[in-house]
């Protein structure tokens, strides 16, 4: 073979090498002058459960610290009443009209858990792409097959995992056991339900431990992505004695509400609030390690809820003057309690109010890191609004949920400053008629006035057409949950 075309081939290879390590790293961000990114989720917590949004009973300094250091985002939606589909559009980027989980386990056609795929582009991998060191402690809740594991958080992006693989895991503050990476970790010291029975390890304490030791490894060596997905303030309402103690001579109502298969602590107002209030602690914690650290100033933190509460006593007025709760599409199942805090650029004591929802992180966050995101998302990045740059602050056309379990189905948009609600007619066997509210000037959502704008509720019924697309196993039919109950003997 003629030597001199060896040659010219050799080159070739080497300059096509050379020319993907060179996309590699131009797709691969510098990290240095990027800031480390802890997503902190709480599980179950009203809009109106925090200081910063009135709440008067339950104590959150270190969030209400945080509000009046950063920028509340005043309009932040979940993206579904319950945590398993809000979960899923904040990783995926798009909301439940086109993400691939739309629901709960039990609750899909076949009966069959919705799975992620291996090749799934979700949030985590992104940020891997851009070069960050990406850890996930506490509620995953997207697992559900772990023969195959697919869903596993190791194989979905994230370096590091300890928390609850699947749904019900995460059901129960002390429970039996954790994973941690592939491995069981049992807490049960050796008996059914031990740790509830002895409160040997509370389930957010384990995650805030790993958090703030996985803070002490990177920081200053390598930029960081945390998700930080607690499982307070769940229902099966219980939380440490020393947490209880401030409220239990609060004279408040005694109350026990029902269990299920649920770990309750014997009253209900006290656990409740202990729950929220050792949270807030838990990110007193974070901050200071951040500061011990010295990256305080060079981290963004976003602290948000999956969806809205579910406590039945109106006792702390957790929906803050929001109509409905978790399960329901209106503003008290998905308006969130939302504030980020990133020195330097956000700005101290600031709102904004900008419509944003769960699927607009992953675009944010590939936006800040400096990479376009490869997931075809309905978000929009708020880096803008973040700055402060409301004049370049895009904004949604619309915003689109969907829900379908015992309520369903339900759709719900939100254009401008519009929200319309559509329920099942099961008189008509399709989709009911709209209600529409003004958000502007109705935030309760305590007047329907579809009679007064039938302009707008054309409009509405066009944008629930064409803002979803058909999935085999969410199809807005009623459905039951294809759980199976145990015979009674």
């Amino acid at each position: 073979m003629d030597k001199g075309y060896v040659t010219s081939v050799i080159i070739t290879i080497l300059l096509v090498l050379s020319s993907a390590c060179d996309n590699v790293k131009s797709e691969t961000a510098d990290t240095k002058n990027k800031p480390n990114i802890i997503f902190i989720l709480a599980d179950d917590l009203g809009y109106g459960d925090v200081g910063f949004n009135g709440q008067d009973k339950i104590l959150t300094p270190h969030l209400d610290q945080m509000a009046k250091e950063g920028m509340v985002l005043s309009h932040f939606y979940a993206g579904a009443p319950v945590c398993g589909p809000s979960r899923a559009t904040l990783m995926y980027g798009q909301h439940t009209g086109h993400c691939s989980i739309r629901g709960n386990p039990r609750w899909t056609k076949s009966g069959k858990p919705p799975e992620m795929k291996a090749d799934d582009i979700i949030l985590p991998k992104e940020l891997k792409r851009a070069g960050y060191s990406t850890a996930l402690f506490g509620k995953w809740g997207l697992n559900e097959d772990l023969q195959s594991n697919i869903g596993h958080p190791l194989k979905q992006g994230f370096d590091e995992f300890v928390g609850f693989n699947t749904h019900k895991e995460a059901h129960y503050h002390w429970p039996d056991f954790i994973w941690e990476g592939y491995k069981k970790v049992d807490l049960s010291a050796g008996e059914v339900k031990g740790n509830w029975n002895n409160k040997l390890k509370f389930a957010d304490d384990i995650f805030t431990e790993k958090c703030l030791d996985y803070i002490d490894r990177k920081a200053g060596k390598e930029t960081f992505f945390i998700y930080l997905a607690y499982t307070i303030p769940h229902k099966g309402y219980t939380s440490p004695e020393e947490s209880r103690k401030p409220y239990e001579s609060q004279g408040w109502p005694v109350i026990k509400i029902k269990s299920g298969h649920y770990e309750m602590d014997p009253e209900t107002h006290t656990a409740y609030a202990g729950m929220i209030s050792r949270m807030d602690s838990y990110l007193g914690q974070i901050r200071q390690k951040l500061k011990d650290k010295g990256v305080d100033k060079k981290t963004l933190i976003i602290f948000t809820s999956d969806n809205g509460h579910e406590l039945s006593s109106d006792f702390f007025n957790s929906g803050g003057g929001l109509r409905g709760k978790k399960r329901d599409l209106t503003e008290g199942g998905i308006h969130m309690p939302t504030v980020a805090l990133w020195p330097g650029t956000t700005q101290a004591g600031s709102t904004n109010e900008t419509a944003l929802a769960f699927w607009d992180v992953l675009p944010t966050l590939c936006d800040i890191v400096g990479i376009t995101s490869k997931v075809q998302t309905d978000g929009i990045s708020f880096l803008p609004a973040l700055k402060g740059q409301k004049d370049q602050q895009k904004e949604h056309d619309v915003l689109y949920w969907e829900f379908n379990e015992s309520k369903g189905p339900q759709q719900a948009i939100r254009f401008s400053h519009w929200k319309a609600i559509r329920l099942w007619d099961a008189s008509d066997n399709k989709m009911g008629s709209i209600e529409l509210y003004d958000l502007k000037k109705d935030i309760a959502e305590s007047t329907n006035v579809a009679a007064q704008h039938p302009q707008i509720v054309s409009k509405a019924l066009e944008l629930f057409v064409s803002s979803r697309t058909e999935h085999p196993e969410f199809p807005l039919v009623p459905k039951k949950n294809t759980k199976k109950k145990k015979k009674s003997k």
